[in-house]
C-alpha cells in the first residue's frame, strides 16, 4: 500500500473527513451586546437633559413652536447665571452669545433666547439678564415656565 501526502488510503479509499465550513453567523452574543447598551442608554438619556436645577413658575401660557434648539439663560436661587448649562458671569454673557449667534450665522435679531428664572430668585436679577439681552440687541427673548397644575 501506497501513502500520498493527503492521508491514508485504505483500500483505495481516503479515510480523511473534513469539517464543514460554518457559513451561519451566530448573533446570540451581538443581541445580548445589544440588549446592554440599550438598558444603559434608557437609563442615562434622562440624565443627561436635565439641565440647571430650577424651580420654575407655573402659567397657563401656551408653549411656542421651534425651528432649531433655543439658546438658554437660566438663573438659579442663588442667582448664579447659567448659558445652556455652563455656569457664566454676568459680565461674560452678552459677548458669548454674540459669539454664538455669529458661527450660527444668524443676526441677534433674529435669535430666540429662553430665560429661565427660578421662582425663589430675586426679581431684579432676572431683569438685569433680560436689560442686558435687550441691550445687546436680543429682541426675541421668551420667559420660561411650567404649565400650571390644575389647582
Amino acid at each position: 500500500m501506497a501513502m500520498n501526502g493527503a492521508g491514508a488510503s485504505v483500500g483505495g479509499k481516503r479515510r480523511h473527513r473534513r469539517r464543514a465550513v460554518m457559513a451561519e453567523i451566530n448573533v446570540t452574543p451581538m443581541v445580548d451586546v445589544m440588549l446592554v447598551l440599550l438598558i444603559i442608554f434608557m437609563v442615562s438619556a434622562p440624565l443627561l437633559t436635565v439641565g440647571v436645577p430650577i424651580d420654575l413658575p407655573q402659567t397657563q401660557a401656551k408653549s411656542l413652536g421651534q425651528d432649531k434648539e433655543p439658546l438658554a439663560v437660566s438663573v438659579d436661587t442663588k442667582g448664579k447665571v447659567f448659558l445652556q448649562n455652563t455656569e457664566i458671569s454676568m459680565d461674560e454673557l452678552v459677548p458669548k452669545l454674540k459669539a454664538i449667534t455669529a458661527a450660527r450665522g444668524g443676526n441677534n435679531a433674529e435669535e430666540r433666547i429662553y430665560v429661565r428664572g427660578d421662582r425663589k430668585v430675586d426679581y431684579g436679577t432676572v431683569m438685569k439678564v433680560m436689560g442686558r439681552l435687550s441691550a445687546a440687541g436680543f429682541a426675541r427673548v421668551a420667559l420660561v415656565t411650567e404649565v400650571e397644575q390644575g389647582s
